[in-house]
């Protein structure tokens, strides 16, 4: 079995989680902004992969977004959680709360 592929599907299992707790802790971000605070935390993804994440997240009602003009470039696109996302958040924190304790306590030794 490969280890890069497992590593992978758990990686991609929680970037959802991730996204909406850097959202939530910083109120508003601009999406190079997650992609550095991932890439800091080792779990590096590609914009390829976190815009059509964003945008699932904003049709699904828990994200809004902003545009804000830039001096260097095009405007930018500064997201947010709605209150439908901060309530969603918190139950997925609560999931991962219980789901890492038991699977702490299962695979730990003695």
């Amino acid at each position: 079995m490969a280890l890069d592929n497992t590593e992978s599907q758990m990686r991609k299992g929680l970037l959802e989680l991730c996204i909406l707790g850097i959202i939530q802790r910083q109120k508003e971000v601009y999406p190079s902004d997650i992609l550095e605070q991932l890439k800091g935390a080792k779990l590096v993804v590609l914009e390829g992969t976190l815009y059509p994440l964003l945008t699932r997240l904003k049709n699904a009602g828990m994200l809004s977004y902003r545009w804000e003009e830039s001096a260097s470039g095009p405007p930018r696109k500064y997201f947010t959680l709605t209150e439908e996302g901060v309530a969603f958040y918190e139950q997925l924190r609560t999931t991962w709360d219980e789901l890492s304790k038991a699977v702490n306590d299962l695979t730990t030794t003695i």
